[in-house]
C-alpha cells in the first residue's frame, strides 16, 4: 500500500511539474491550477475507494484524477487540446471526466461539485447500491450556499456521501483567518450532525486512515463524513500567479510547510521499513518515462477539425449547425 501510494503521489507531482513547463513553453495554452503539495489528499482518500465509487472534482483538480486511476495520456492530450483527450479537447484543464472510473468531473465553479455528488450519492441509496460518493472541495467553497444546501440534506437523507475539505490556507490569495468568521471546518460541518474530523493533510495514511472510516460509514448506511484536511499548495493559486508578481504569502511560510512534504515524507518512512532506495529510484524513473509518453502522445495527436467544433457540446444540435446523426 506504502509504495502505491507513493507511486501515485510521485505520478501527479511529476505531471503537475511537467504541465507547468509546458504551459510556461506556450505548448499549453492558458492557464492551469497546481496541485504540487496537496498529493497526500487525493491518494489518500482515493485508496480507500472502488473503482465504482464517485468523485466530483474542482478546478485544481489533475491529482483527484490520476489518484482514481486517469490515463495520464488522455489528461495530458485534453491540456494539449487534442482529440485524444478525455474531453476531445474540448474541455480543457478543469473539466475533465471519465465516468468508466466513476470521476464525475473536474469543476471551474467553486463548490459546484457538491451537488452533482450528492445526486451520485442519492441514486446509489435509490438503487440500493453500495457504491458512495466523495465531494473534494477548498476551503472557498465553505462559504458558498451550495455546499451547506449539500450538507444540510445529505444529513437529512443520511446518503454514503463524503465531503473532504481541501484547506489549504487560502481561497485564490484570501487566507481562511480572513474569509471566515469560524476557520473550524469541523465544528461547522459538524453544526449539520455529520461527524467530521480534521486530518493531518500532508500525511498520506492518516488521511487514509480518516477516509477508511469515513467510507465504512457511508457504506453502512451511517450517512456522510466531513473530513478536513489542512494541507497546502507549493505554488500560485494557478501557473500566471508567478508572472502576475502577485504576493500574500511570505516565502518563509511556504518553505516552512514544504519541509512536510508529503511526497519526501513517505519515502523517508518507507526507507526506515527497509524499502531499498534502489527501488524508489526505479519507481522515479518509471513516473519520469509515463510522463514523457504522455507528454509525446499529446504532440502526436490530431488536433479537432474547425468543423466539428460544435458537436457533443449539447444535447440537442446548436441552432443552425447540424449535427451527426441527428434527425428531427
Amino acid at each position: 500500500m506504502g509504495l502505491e501510494m507513493y507511486r501515485k503521489m510521485l505520478r501527479i507531482r511529476r505531471f503537475e511539474e511537467r504541465v507547468i513547463r509546458l504551459v510556461n513553453e506556450n505548448e499549453i495554452a492558458g492557464v492551469t491550477h497546481e496541485y504540487i503539495g496537496q498529493e497526500a489528499v487525493a491518494v489518500g482518500v482515493c485508496a480507500a475507494l472502488n473503482k465504482d465509487d464517485v468523485i466530483t472534482s474542482t478546478h485544481r483538480g489533475h491529482g483527484h484524477i490520476i489518484a482514481k486511476g486517469g490515463h495520464v495520456n488522455r489528461m495530458m492530450a485534453e491540456l494539449f487540446a487534442r482529440v485524444t483527450g478525455y474531453n476531445r479537447g474540448r474541455g480543457g484543464s478543469m473539466h475533465i471526466a471519465d465516468l468508466s472510473l466513476g470521476i464525475f468531473g473536474a469543476n471551474g465553479i467553486v463548490g459546484a461539485g457538491a451537488p452533482i455528488a450528492m445526486g451520485a450519492a442519492w441514486a446509489s441509496q435509490a438503487r440500493g447500491q453500495s457504491k458512495i460518493a466523495v465531494c473534494f472541495f477548498g476551503d472557498g467553497a465553505m462559504n458558498q450556499g451550495v455546499l451547506h444546501e449539500t450538507l444540510n440534506m445529505a444529513s437529512l437523507w443520511k446518503l454514503p456521501l463524503v465531503f473532504v475539505c481541501e484547506n489549504n490556507g487560502y481561497a485564490v490569495t484570501m487566507s481562511i483567518d480572513n474569509a471566515n468568521a469560524n476557520p473550524d471546518f469541523a465544528k461547522r460541518a459538524g453544526s449539520y450532525n455529520i461527524p467530521s474530523e480534521t486530518v493531518d493533510g500532508m500525511n498520506v495514511r492518516e488521511v487514509y486512515r480518516a477516509a477508511v472510516q469515513a467510507v465504512r460509514r457511508a457504506r453502512a448506511g451511517e450517512g456522510p463524513t466531513f473530513l478536513n484536511c489542512r494541507t497546502y499548495r507549493f505554488q500560485g493559486h494557478h501557473t500566471a500567479e508567478a508572472t502576475m508578481g502577485i504576493t500574500y504569502r511570505s516565502q518563509e511560510e511556504i518553505e516552512r510547510w514544504k519541509q512536510r512534504d508529503p511526497i519526501l515524507s513517505l519515502a523517508k518512512e518507507l526507507e526506515s521499513m527497509g524499502i531499498a532506495g534502489e527501488t524508489l529510484r526505479s519507481i522515479e524513473e518509471e513516473t519520469m518515462r509515463e510522463i514523457d509518453e504522455a507528454v509525446e502522445y499529446a504532440r502526436q495527436s490530431p488536433e479537432p477539425n474547425v468543423e466539428e467544433s460544435l458537436e457533443l457540446m449539447y444535447a440537442t444540435p446548436y441552432p443552425g449547425i447540424p449535427a451527426k446523426g441527428w434527425t428531427e
